[in-house]
């Protein structure tokens, strides 16, 4: 499966989506207690529970992981697991994954540098006190140091979505390869 951590406006999403819409993988949806977003699906972004459903599952053991992330839960299923997967998560996530399915996963830490995540968020619609907030707990959250493994970093400042997107598809496949 692959991985991709990375802080908030990293471009870890719009990677994954030409993964996806270009080279076949599939995206692994993951569940949320979170308000679907505008234009976010049920089923096809993430699968939105509520808190008391998502605890449900967790205590029944259905989750490889969960976080919690700005006040909400996120967790990854056991049964969604498979090599054409693109799953994006938090290095705390990360570690869990590497640690229970080691050989499965390819984990990919995308770099981006501060003012252009800003700019990204800003972008995107986000309100600046949430890309302050973002920004800050970012810092701290996505620091390497707090990865037990990472297979590959990617720096996303100067190359396409396009190079970006081959880059990590052809050293997901030699990894594959050689594994």
């Amino acid at each position: 499966m692959l991985v991709m951590i990375g802080a908030s406006a990293s471009g870890k999403t719009e990677i994954a989506k030409k993964l996806i819409d270009q080279h076949g993988f599939h995206k692994m949806i993951t569940y949320t207690t979170r308000s679907p977003r505008p234009m976010e699906h049920d089923g096809i972004d993430y699968h939105f529970l509520t808190q008391k459903a998502f605890l449900k599952k967790e205590a029944a053991g259905d989750f490889i992981e969960t976080v919690t992330y700005n006040q909400h839960l996120y967790g990854t299923a056991f049964k969604d697991t498979s090599p054409d997967k693109v799953l994006i998560v938090d290095p705390s996530g990360a570690n869990v994954l590497y640690e229970k399915l080691n050989g499965a996963v390819v984990l990919f830490f995308i770099e981006s540098p501060e003012n252009l995540r800003r700019l990204r968020m800003s972008a995107r619609g986000d309100q600046p006190a949430d890309i302050e907030n973002r920004i800050q707990k970012d810092a701290i959250r996505f620091k390497k140091e707090n990865m037990k493994h990472i297979d590959y970093i990617i720096n996303n400042e100067t190359a396409s979505l396009d190079k970006l997107t081959k880059t990590i598809l052809s050293l997901y496949r030699r990894h594959l390869q050689t594994s």
